[in-house]
């Protein structure tokens, strides 16, 4: 069986990274990199996984 591998990505090394619970209606988990535009991701806290779950 083959597999579907890609080849690696180049990954930015300068990039800076945080995360930040937002307190509205429904708390959520924003996690960006505050180097590029546009680049973030939001999850319901509800929903998110501890670090030690997602190892």
């Amino acid at each position: 069986m083959k597999s579907d591998a890609v080849e690696p990505a180049a990954v930015e090394t300068n990039g800076e990274v945080m995360a930040a619970i937002e307190e509205n209606p429904v708390e959520r988990l924003i996690i960006a990199d505050v180097s590029t535009d546009d680049a973030y991701l939001t999850v319901p806290v509800g929903d998110a996984v501890s670090l030690s779950e997602w190892r």
